[in-house]
């Protein structure tokens, strides 16, 4: 729950600041890019100044969203900043070259729905039990009276709906879907969105997924799926690592995989896990074997080693629940 103290002071830290930064983590996704313009549109509403931090390349996916070209890098010579939104990142290090904004900021307030968040702001609003912090900005907004138009509604249904699976997750609740009818009474056209987010895969990404899927090995009984994407393949298809998106939920989808399990060669000893669980293996304490973590359904992790090493340890930490 929203505790009133906490609105109460983040508000009047709005209203008070003159250099306000917003940031999310690096590696961005619908959850990260949607909360962050949907905070940063609303709060130039009020008048102020915004600085749209950018963390990482944006994914094709995402090119159509509002307010998209505000992003930018945050200069390096930045002077002190009086208030630092941190959304959607459960640690510092998740927001990889612009940490350096936490010891240039007054004031930190750390907005997320992580329950491996480590609580590392000066104000902490983290509700595990919402869906995304796009509903945790959802509420916040509302409960502050802060501006919200039929933009920064639609940035939020994009936030819910990317970090909800299309709302199919275990986290979505009835109070996820009550939060979902409020943006509609902004006039969102949930139809337009969901054909630029889920209808427009390009040729070469098919390609990527089709590769890779195809490569797909199966463990203890079925049970454990495990999909690479290297980077000969990306070479192959002309991709990126950003057209993955979709790869280890696919993977989840079938019908005897309790644990899916998606990993993404960086480099020759630099490997990113993504992971997905339906009811017995807990994400984000495997990931968080590697140091990673995030949600008991969805978590990830960097690792530093070999594809092929970090495919045996972490199946042998699996194994642990089945």
């Amino acid at each position: 729950m929203l505790k009133k103290s906490d609105l109460d002071v983040l508000k009047a830290d709005i209203e008070s600041s003159e250099r306000i930064a917003i940031v999310s983590h690096k590696n961005p996704d619908g959850d990260n890019l949607g909360s962050l313009l949907a905070a940063g549109l609303s709060i130039e509403k009020m008048g102020k100044r915004v600085l749209f931090v950018e963390s990482d390349m944006i994914p094709e996916e995402y090119t159509f969203l509002p307010g998209i070209e505000r992003l930018k890098p945050a200069d390096p010579d930045l002077e002190t900043i009086d208030l630092l939104l941190v959304l959607d990142s459960s640690d510092p290090d998740r927001l990889g070259e612009n940490k350096i904004l936490l010891d240039k900021s007054s004031k930190v307030v750390n907005i997320d729905h992580h329950i491996s968040n480590t609580e590392f702001g000066d104000i902490n609003i983290l509700l595990p039990e919402l869906s995304s912090t796009g509903e945790i900005l959802l509420e916040l907004l509302s409960q502050m009276n802060l501006p919200i138009d039929r933009e920064i509604a639609s940035l939020i249904y994009v936030a819910m709906s990317t970090d909800t699976g299309r709302f199919t997750y275990q986290g979505v609740t009835g109070r996820t879907h009550e939060n979902v009818a409020k943006l509609y009474g902004y006039g969102i056209d949930a139809y337009e969105i969901n054909t630029s987010l889920y209808q427009r895969r390009s040729l070469r990404r098919t390609k990527l997924f089709i590769k890779a899927i195809s490569g797909m090995e199966l463990y203890n009984d079925e049970r454990i799926g495990v999909v690479r994407v290297t980077r000969s393949m990306l070479e192959e298809t002309g991709t990126s690592m950003d057209d993955t998106e979709g790869i280890v939920e696919f993977i989840r989808d079938t019908d005897s995989i309790e644990a899916a399990c998606l990993l993404k060669e960086i480099d020759e000893k630099e490997v990113k896990i993504s992971m997905r669980t339906k009811n017995i293996v807990d994400a984000n304490k495997v990931c968080g074997s590697f140091n990673g973590g995030g949600h008991s359904r969805a978590s990830g992790a960097t690792v530093e080693d070999t594809i092929e090493n970090v495919q045996k340890r972490l199946i042998d930490e699996i194994n642990k629940y089945l």
